[in-house]
């Protein structure tokens, strides 16, 4: 199986950086090189930043106090060698040829780590900052997909061999191997080509976390790695099995994509000892910023509710889809009230709670990788450093044992890891 860490250096719990000991502030730059260099001593595949583009102090204490995430990845790549490193650059509010640029740059800084996950961007709050105005969902997606076309049409505008910097004759660049793209679409106009050489992988890995349908009809074109939203083993597999026949529908293979459920573990010596740590953690929950998480990802302001009544029926959200029909659907499936939502909520911003001991951890994510509901997992841990720390030294040994995760490194680039095909250049395709 695969393992991604998705790094919030207050944890992914709202309220992970007030447990004892743990790391308080994204911004602490001596902590994350710590905690990418245990991921990597994990052999996890990869690290992976979210992002947002508006200051929003109802959410996320990471969200609203943060890197910005390719910078935080050069820096990463410095203390790293094997582990990838992939963030959010959004397709709404970014311009196609600086995003390639970037993790151009980012992939053959770290030696063909780089990987780009590609959002739509759902909260609203970010158009403020860029004076515009929110497209909807269905814009949104149509402007993705051109996006992503130019980003990796701009990678492939270099041949491997163009940079020749012949001693002898003078050329630096044999520039009938470098070819502009002349894109003119629906959304943007780019000539290219980069000022930037090919890169070690071909082209960076391309992430991708919509699982509504047009996020999973652009997933299933144009990603290598999904990001899902999970609650329930049942609907995982049939979210799983659908995605991947949409890949056999755009003339790919099954294992072209991996997909990757978001999970939340929390790890103790015994299952009581893990149901202990996180029942310290839902205790230091207030309905504040819990219900300012769901209520963005509802686009519902959701305070004028009943916090102990079942959970109200809500009008489709134009932003977070795929949280919004997993939540819903776990709630409706086990009668939860608005308050058990919000606790959830704040619990992993709406992702998969897996509470236990190491051994019910490894039991639990053999199960969902063995019966097609995932790939492997983007493991969350509720706070650093304790909280992953027994991730790595308690769960992956087993995991290893049982042969369901690596050992070693398969290779120097983060295509190793996913056992995917250097993408052949112009020449050569």
């Amino acid at each position: 199986m695969h393992l991604g860490l998705f790094l919030l250096g207050t944890g992914s719990h709202t309220s992970g950086w007030r447990y004892p000991g743990a790391v308080k502030s994204f911004l602490d730059m001596p902590a994350l090189r710590r905690i990418a260099e245990t991921a990597e001593r994990g052999l996890f595949d990869l690290i992976f930043l979210g992002d947002n583009l508006n200051a929003d102090f109802g959410s996320h204490p990471s969200y609203t106090l943060r890197y910005e995430p390719l910078t935080l990845l050069a820096a990463l790549s410095t203390c790293t060698t094997h582990i990838g490193l992939g963030a959010t650059m959004s397709t709404t509010y970014s311009d196609p040829f600086t995003v390639a640029r970037l993790f151009a740059s980012l992939d053959h800084m770290s030696g063909g780590r780089a990987a780009w996950n590609a959002v739509t961007t759902s909260h609203a709050g970010a158009a403020a900052n860029f004076g515009t105005v929110h497209p909807d969902h269905a814009r949104r997606y149509e402007m993705a997909g051109e996006f992503v076309d130019v980003v990796k049409a701009l990678w492939d505008g270099w041949d491997d061999d163009a940079f020749v910097a012949d001693l002898e004759t003078g050329t630096y660049v044999d520039t009938r191997k470098v070819h502009p793209i002349d894109h003119e679409g629906s959304f943007f106009k780019v000539k290219g080509p980069l000022n930037i050489s090919r890169t070690p992988q071909g082209r960076p890995i391309v992430l991708q976390a919509g699982g509504s349908e047009p996020g999973t009809d652009l997933a299933a074109r144009t990603a290598d790695v999904v990001f899902s939203v999970v609650q329930d083993i049942d609907e995982a597999r049939a979210a799983y099995a659908v995605l991947k026949n949409k890949l056999v529908r755009h003339g790919r293979r099954p294992e072209d994509v991996s997909v990757l459920p978001g999970v939340m573990p929390v790890v103790g010596r015994t299952d009581a000892e893990a149901r202990a740590r996180l029942n310290t953690l839902q205790g230091f929950i207030g309905t504040g910023n819990a219900l300012g998480v769901l209520s963005e990802r509802f686009g519902v302001d959701l305070s004028r509710y009943d916090l102990d009544a079942p959970v109200p029926e809500l009008p489709p959200s134009d932003a977070y889809q795929a949280f919004t029909r997993v939540l819903l659907s776990k709630a409706r499936r086990e009668g939860m009230t608005l308050r058990d939502l919000y606790s959830l909520t704040a619990a992993a911003r709406g992702h998969w709670v897996l509470c236990g001991s190491p051994e019910t951890i490894a039991d639990t994510l053999e199960d969902w990788f063995s019966t097609g509901a995932a790939d492997g997992f983007n493991v969350m841990p509720p706070y650093f450093h304790e909280g992953f720390d027994d991730f790595v030294d308690l769960v992956v040994p087993i995991l290893q044992r049982r042969g369901l995760f690596r050992t070693a490194y398969e290779g120097p680039m983060l295509r190793d890891q996913f056992g995917l095909d250097r993408p052949a250049d112009r020449a050569t395709a």
